[in-house]
């Protein structure tokens, strides 16, 4: 949809509302279907796949954008290429290597966190004022981030025992920070539909040589089957192209500030399916870093709402 379109668009709060429940249930599912699916499909598979098929997808719709504006393109590629870096290729990729080592919960956690690592970054790198109430908000939820990580065991962290997924997650996590505080500096003026398939476009090729190299020298890929590509086809559709859809339609009808609560949601859905489909069981660690994490969030996020997301 052009931004054009999308000024134009009729405003439907119902239909808004649901595709905001909807979002952060398409993003707990990502973090559960790639734990559940990861020893079968490699991580750099995974999200290199993933790509591939929501380019596919988007390609018919958002070619004619991409050759229309396209001098736009060439004028702003370095910032192209620096922003699907860090969003499409690394944070995906990231998210699914932690997959291999952490639960689906502890990735839902910390994949919460990425307002406050937003708001952090902004502070050190575009030197954005932060009050007194944000800056508590940030610091509690480092707190709760260290208490998932940690397993609620300080001697974790000081034996450097923690789990390797976790701190793969926190490495993600920043990573889309980086992504949104160079989205702000070095803003790019596509419509969103040409925004978003030339990200993917360049992420996949940026991925495409990490996932070859992995293909022959280290994994050696995996075996094509109704059990392995359904899940890509999961991860493509619905953590990809329809939560992005929705949540940018959210945030267009009832505003930042509303839609932002929704993100809270991703962590009581992905807790909530990985007990059924993954038998994973909350610890009091979980309850005590995510109560750290929703306050810390709720005083960090009052004034700054994240924007669009394609995870």
């Amino acid at each position: 949809m052009s931004s054009e379109n999308a000024q134009t668009a009729p405003r439907m709060p119902g239909l808004a509302y649901v595709g905001l429940v909807l979002t952060p249930l398409f993003w707990a599912g990502n973090a559960v279907v790639a734990r559940g699916t990861v020893e079968n499909i490699p991580p750099l598979s995974m999200s290199f796949w993933r790509w591939v098929i929501a380019l596919a997808i988007l390609l018919p719709f958002g070619l004619p954008g991409i050759l229309r504006h396209r001098q736009t393109i060439a004028r702003h590629l370095g910032s192209m290429l620096a922003l699907a870096t860090f969003s499409v290729a690394a944070f995906n990729s990231l998210l699914y290597f932690a997959a291999v080592t952490t639960t689906a919960t502890n990735i839902a956690l910390i994949n919460a966190t990425i307002p406050i690592f937003v708001a952090l970054l902004a502070w050190l790198l575009l030197g954005d004022r932060t009050r007194p109430l944000q800056a508590m908000g940030i610091a509690l939820a480092l707190l709760g981030i260290l208490t998932v990580v940690a397993r609620g065991d300080i001697l974790v962290l000081t034996g450097l025992q923690a789990q390797s997924g976790d701190l793969i997650m926190v490495a993600a996590v920043f990573s889309w920070g980086l992504f949104s505080v160079l989205l702000r500096r070095q803003a790019v003026p596509l419509p969103p539909l040409t925004f978003l398939t030339t990200q993917i476009l360049f992420g996949t090729l940026i991925i495409l040589p990490f996932y070859l190299a992995d293909l022959v020298w280290f994994s050696g890929g995996f075996e094509l089957s109704k059990g392995t590509a359904m899940p890509l086809l999961y991860f493509a559709i619905f953590p990809g192209i329809l939560a992005y859809g929705f949540w940018n339609h959210g945030v267009h009808t009832i505003g930042p500030a509303k839609a932002a609560i929704f993100m809270y949601l991703t962590p009581v859905f992905a807790s909530v399916l990985a007990g059924i489909f993954l038998d994973e069981s909350l610890g009091l660690f979980h309850v005590i870093g995510g109560g750290l994490i929703l306050a810390g969030l709720l005083l960090a996020t009052r004034t700054g709402q994240p924007r669009g997301n394609y995870r």
